[in-house]
Parts: C-alpha cells; structure tokens; sequence
C-alpha cells in the first residue's frame, strides 16, 4: 500500500493543547492507510515533538507572521528533502497562509483539503449574524471592536454578564466591567485586534466536529457536550451527543457555503434553542473523541483527498464518554538540541 506523509501542525499539547496529537493519533489508528507523520512545530518545547510513536519527524516552521515567501520556502524544503503528501493545518494563526496560498501550495506536489480564502473569511466572528441566520441558528448578541472605546461602547450596548474573546484565542468570562476590561487588556497585550465581545447566554456546551467535502456534502460529524471544562474553557470530560438542531445546523452550514475540509461549531443548547458562539476552520483539540467512537474524520478526509475508499462515516453512538489526561515523556536532550541548531529532528 502506498505510503502517505503527513505534515501535522498544531502538536502543543499543552494547557491550551492544539488538534495535532489528536489529529496524528486519528490517522495512525486507520491501520489500513500507511501514514508517516510529520509535525510541524513553532517552538522546540512543544510536546509533541517527542511523542515518537506518534510523530515520524520534525521540521521547525517560520511563524505565520514572516509572510508567503518564508512559508512556501519552508514547505518546499520539505517536500523536496523528506516528502510530502498532505498537510492538515490546525492552527487558526496559519490558517489565512494555507487558505490564500493552496493553489501554490498544491503547484508544489502537495495536497491541502482546506477551504478557499473567500470561504475562510465567512466563518470569521465578524460574519456569524449572517451565518447563523442563513444556517437557521440563533446567535447572542456580539460585537467586533477595534479600540478600547469601541469596547467601552458595546460592553454599555450589550450588557453584563459577557464573554471577552481574542480573534484567534482565549475567551473569558466577565461579571463586571471591570472584570471585562481586564479581560480586554489581556487580549490586546497578547494578541492584539480584533477583540470580540459576546453576551453571556446560559445552557450546556455543545460542540460539533465535522468534515465538508468542498461540493456541499458532508462527510461526517460528532457532536459533544462538554461536562468538564479547564480555565481557558477547553474540554477536558465530554460525552457524545446528537442534537439534531445542531446536527442540521452543521449540514446546514457546510451546504450552504460548500464548506471544504474540517470544522468545529461551538454552541450553547437552551431546551429548544441552539445558539452558535463560534465555528473554528480545523480540527478540535478533542477530535480524538470522534475516531474513538468509530468515527475517524481525519483519516476520512486524508481517504477523500486522495480518492480512497471511505468506509462508513455516517454514525456514531451517543452516550460515550471522552476523559483528557496528563502525561510525562522522559528523553535525552538531543531531539531539542536537533531542532535548536539545524530545525529538524
């Protein structure tokens, strides 16, 4: 069988951990594909580089930030020097690079089931009135806001309680406006603009993790409520769900925009009403959850790129328990020091 490499980013697993290692796990227990992993990392302490059995090999990424020529350079050293078949990006701060870039990327040998950038700016926080109402979901009231007093305006607009979130990370909870402030100061001195502001509605925390195939078809989802929550609000104990407003939602959404490639909806479930808080362009850091319920969705989409058979992705049982744990890892210095001096291990 065909071997498949594999370029995996997003390997930080960590207390704010990215999809990566879940991702790499989902692929490597498809034991009918043969898929070698590569992790892409932004920094030599994160822990996924030394997950061995997991990670075939590391190569060190120029950040987002050092613009195209530095990034299609990168992934061009690559391919060249190891291989490359597939990229499966998992971090928000990349994912403008990949979706601006996929023709250029794919000129170069290597395949990326990512949506265009036209469809990548619709699911920005700017854009989810629309989507929601065309997807046929409720929304909270949220605002966008670019400076402190376009802040101290919607907070007054909004009312209290709020949620203060970062355009690509952190969300924070604020009884007081003094607590939203200090929230909003934190963001801005991390990240920077946008900052989006969201009133607080009450119910349980569903999220969704599907795969559009690019034409309007769908080609899986799990959903998840979220039992147990860490302080920046990622799962840590969940159960599957099935919600058929968010299921529909979700069908909805990926129709409607011919979504391409993997997606998160993060909702908020009140009796009969569904509210979408967000919709993140990639993997979940929980996505693990969905191959262990016999629903591998990164395994699916690598079948789907390259036109492999898929198997059965259409259901999955409800009632099924997900629990994150910690781990340690012991190893000799030389992988840090590899990647340190020559930027790849």
């Amino acid at each position: 069988m065909k071997q498949f490499i594999v370029g995996i980013s997003g390997i930080n697993a960590v207390d704010n951990p990215g999809p990566g290692v879940g991702v790499a796990r989902s692929l490597k227990d498809d034991k009918e594909l043969n898929v070698k992993v590569v992790g892409f990392a932004y920094d030599a302490m994160e822990p996924g580089i030394y997950m061995d059995w997991l990670i075939d090999k590391v190569f060190v990424m120029p950040y987002p930030s050092g613009g195209r020529d530095a990034f299609i350079e990168r992934l061009r050293y690559i391919k060249n020097s190891y291989g490359l078949d597939l990229i499966i990006p998992n971090l928000d701060a990349e994912l403008p690079l990949y979706t601006k870039y996929r023709t250029e990327i794919e000129d170069l040998g290597i395949r990326i089931f990512v949506p265009d950038h036209e469809q990548y700016q619709l699911r920005g926080k700017d854009r989810l009135p629309e989507v929601a109402e065309k997807i046929n979901i409720e929304i909270p009231q949220t605002r966008v806001v670019n400076s402190s007093g376009e802040f101290a305006k919607a907070l007054e607009q909004i009312g209290l309680p709020v949620m203060v979130k970062g355009a690509f990370y952190n969300a924070y909870p604020a009884d007081t406006a003094q607590e939203a402030f200090n929230h909003f100061n934190k963001i801005v001195s991390e990240w920077g603009y946008p900052v989006i502001l969201q009133r607080t509605v009450s119910g349980e925390e569903m999220n969704v993790v599907a795969v559009g195939d690019g034409h309007g078809g769908l080609i899986g989802q799990v959903g998840i409520k979220k039992m147990w929550i860490t302080s920046l609000g990622k799962i840590w104990t969940g159960v599957t769900v099935k919600n058929e407003m968010m299921q529909a939602a979700t069908e909805n959404f990926v129709r409607e925009y011919r979504w391409k490639g993997p997606l998160e909806m993060e909702c908020i479930v009140d009796d009969d009403i569904v509210y979408l808080i967000e919709i993140n362009p990639r993997f979940p850091a929980w996505v693990y959850f969905a191959a262990g319920v016999g629903m591998n969705l990164p395994a699916a989409m690598l079948r789907r790129a390259f036109g492999l058979s898929m198997g059965d992705t259409r259901d999955y049982e409800a009632g099924k328990l997900y629990i994150r744990y910690t781990y340690e890892i012991i190893t000799d210095m030389d992988v840090f020091q590899n990647l340190l001096t020559k930027g790849e291990n």
